[in-house]
């Protein structure tokens, strides 16, 4: 399995498209949003500046995380915190798909095709060089992905494998 999840040009800085933001919100904070933004992701935003993964969270988060390494960190937290969705690769995978998500999240969201991230000064970039997926931690935050009417498909059952009955 691989340990980490990458994205095209190896930068820390890509915009969820507003689409989907808007469709889910309202966010209470964004830890991870980048210094220079285009257009509001929450209410209150954390850039890198201020560390936001080393802040407390408050409130309903929107969080797509930098892609890398750092990346199930988030989700680390996100998990902890309780309430929230966070957007990533949908690398199943990768070690930290498996430590942060699987048996973490209320559930998982896969989106129908690939997402146009967007640039700082806001612009479309190229298709994502992988699939998407949300990850929500809670059964609010399902919902919320639910009557976003984004197209995809929303799971949160975590299938064991198969045993046979002792009879």
């Amino acid at each position: 399995m691989k340990n980490f999840n990458t994205n095209t040009a190896n930068h820390d800085e890509w915009l969820t498209p507003p689409g989907i933001v808007g469709a889910l919100g309202p966010f209470d904070l964004d830890p991870c949003a980048p210094v220079v933004r285009p257009w509001p992701t929450a209410t209150n935003h954390f850039t890198a500046e201020d560390d936001g993964l080393a802040q407390p969270w408050k409130g309903r988060v929107w969080c797509n995380p930098p892609y890398g390494r750092m990346t199930f960190r988030w989700l680390e937290k996100l998990a902890a915190h309780g309430l929230g969705t966070a957007l990533i690769f949908a690398r199943t995978e990768t070690v930290g798909f498996h430590a942060e998500v699987w048996g973490k999240a209320h559930s998982v969201f896969f989106f129908k095709g690939r997402l146009r991230f967007h640039r700082v000064d806001g612009s479309a970039a190229a298709c994502a060089n992988a699939p998407s997926c949300l990850v929500d931690s809670s059964e609010y935050d399902a919902e919320m992905i639910q009557r976003a009417s984004i197209l995809g498909l929303i799971s949160g059952v975590l299938v064991a494998p198969f045993s046979k009955p002792k009879p």
